[in-house]
């Protein structure tokens, strides 16, 4: 069995430099992807030049980041912020159209319950059955 030496270790610096260099190609990966999403999802730019600027990209691809960002970084941002907002605005929308059959009903319920036409017992299996829903 061959004695392993503690020279054949990796020094502490060696394993940070790795470590660095592998959170910077995640973040550069990050960064490529987040560049090309942006370019497919723009409806601003026609086809040949989505093109163009995908051949850049992966041809030149740290010049043509650069360059993307510089010239596009704003507008990038804004289009990010606006599909978070939109995104939201269609959440907002799915949550009030079923909650809101289930709070009608249960506040339709309550009313026949205070009028006195159901009993508890029939309110409690309408609002069992509407959030059910």
């Amino acid at each position: 069995m061959p004695l392993v030496l503690a020279a054949d270790y990796p020094s502490f610096f060696q394993i940070l430099w790795t470590t660095l260099m592998f959170f910077l190609f995640v973040a550069w990966i990050w960064v490529l992807i987040s560049v090309f999403s942006d370019l497919f999802r723009r409806h601003d730019m026609g086809g040949f030049m989505k093109a163009i600027w995908a051949i850049g990209l992966i041809f030149l691809p740290f010049l043509g980041v650069l360059i993307y960002l510089i010239a596009y970084g704003n507008d990038m941002a804004k289009r990010n912020a606006e599909q978070v907002i939109e995104a939201q605005k269609q959440f907002d929308a799915h949550v009030k159209s079923v909650a809101g059959g289930s709070a009608a009903e249960i506040a339709h319920a309550k009313e026949l319950l205070d009028a006195g036409t159901i009993t508890q017992a029939e309110f409690d299996t309408i609002k069992a059955k509407a959030l059910a829903s």
